[in-house]
């Protein structure tokens, strides 16, 4: 076989209807499911990769969310605020500090062994 009659064959997909075309053909559908494979993993990978863009975006947005919201709360929780704020309902800080007031009982001198038969 000359060149021309190969290339003419080829191109003509001969190895695709000879004796031996099981072997080709085998070998063509192995090869598309390894390109399906790979489409299907490349597909995945990339699913994944934007969900995770998506993901670190989100974080982001709550911890700058979360920052905001813990210094608004320093700010209610601090005395000049709490004070203007009970100005308007008419309370007042008081003038003088508090007092500390002790609670004291009486330690019962009976034996343990009254405290039974009681």
């Amino acid at each position: 076989m000359n060149i021309n009659q190969r290339l003419n064959d080829f191109l003509k997909a001969r190895f695709l209807i000879d004796d031996y075309a099981i072997k080709n053909w085998i070998f063509i559908i192995y090869l598309l499911v390894l390109a399906l494979i790979m489409i299907a993993n490349i597909h995945s990978y990339e699913s994944k990769i934007f969900k995770l863009a998506d993901l670190t975006k989100e974080v982001k947005e709550l911890r700058a969310e979360f920052v905001d919201r813990r210094s608004e709360l320093m700010k209610l929780k601090m005395e000049s605020t709490v004070t203007q704020k009970m100005i308007l309902r008419d309370i007042k800080p008081s003038g003088q500090p508090p007092i500390k007031i002790k609670v004291t009982t009486e330690k019962d001198t009976t034996s343990w062994f009254k405290k039974i038969w009681k």
